[in-house]
């Protein structure tokens, strides 16, 4: 097959081309539906998850990536947390979860994304000093009026294949507000069952290599399993983040020895 001055086939050029034509289709369809909804003005937060839901899923589609949740994922109230693999799991969990996304608030200034963020209602923080605290007196204040949120604990992103120690000072906010936290573990498999290398996005990967990376995979699904909720009544954060640490970990276990044919080397 001819091969690029770049060294990529024809065939991979036209792959790439193809996910990027689709994933600009999703993007300008979701513009339109924010203006149609009147969501660049007031995000009708009551309304919004089940049209986030539609465009993450056609996101992920995009890149060629199919969203399975192994178990139902009920659309519940709650501070949602998921272990963090790629830039990917945004739409992944988005596709299946009714909570609002927390992003740093010079984001919301962005061309696009921005103006896509706002309309999606992200939650954006205000961080200031840095202080985590805050930023959890934020989200409790937004679970309070009763709206969802959703963040990665792990703070970074991982190879898949277990869960790193989780930072719990967002965990505060649960417990202010008197919901339960509610997790979710994921795992972007190949279609002979073992674990997608190409999804991953950590160490010293770039954001174009990763993206390259992803364009050029193929039949990858992400797995989503919903474990049990926690209540956080009668604990402090750091019960909190031991059990939700524990939790977590068998989740992905679990969920591994459920949708993969070998459990991954760690």
């Amino acid at each position: 097959m001819s091969q690029s001055k770049s060294g990529f086939s024809l065939k991979q050029q036209l792959g790439r081309g193809r996910q990027i034509a689709g994933m600009t289709t999703t993007i300008a369809g979701g513009m339109r539906a924010a203006q149609r909804i009147g969501a660049f003005k007031q995000p009708p937060r009551e309304t919004l998850p089940r049209y986030i839901q539609t465009f993450c899923r056609k996101m992920a589609g995009s890149f060629g990536v199919k969203v399975v949740a192994v178990e139902p994922v009920q659309q519940h109230h709650g501070l949602w947390v998921s272990n963090h693999v790629s830039w990917m799991d945004i739409p992944v969990v988005g596709t299946l979860s009714p909570a609002f996304f927390l992003s740093k608030a010079e984001i919301g200034e962005w061309p696009i994304f921005g103006k896509l963020a706002q309309a999606a209602g992200t939650v954006f923080i205000e961080r200031g000093s840095g202080d985590a605290g805050s930023v959890a007196a934020q989200i409790a204040s937004f679970l309070t009026e009763g709206f969802s949120v959703i963040f990665f604990p792990e703070a970074t992103t991982t190879d898949g294949k277990k869960i790193k120690r989780i930072h719990g000072t967002l965990l505060q906010a649960a417990i202010d507000a008197n919901v339960p936290i509610r997790p979710l573990v994921l795992s972007y498999v190949n279609k002979d069952g073992t674990l997608s290398e190409a999804l991953p996005y950590y160490g010293k990967l770039t954001m174009k290599e990763s993206l390259k990376k992803v364009l050029d995979s193929k039949d990858v699904t992400a797995y989503v399993l919903p474990l049990e909720p926690i209540d956080p009544k009668g604990l402090n954060k750091s019960e909190l983040t031991n059990l939700l640490q524990a939790r977590m970990q068998e989740g992905l276990t679990k969920l591994h020895s459920r949708v993969l044919t070998t459990a991954p080397k760690l």
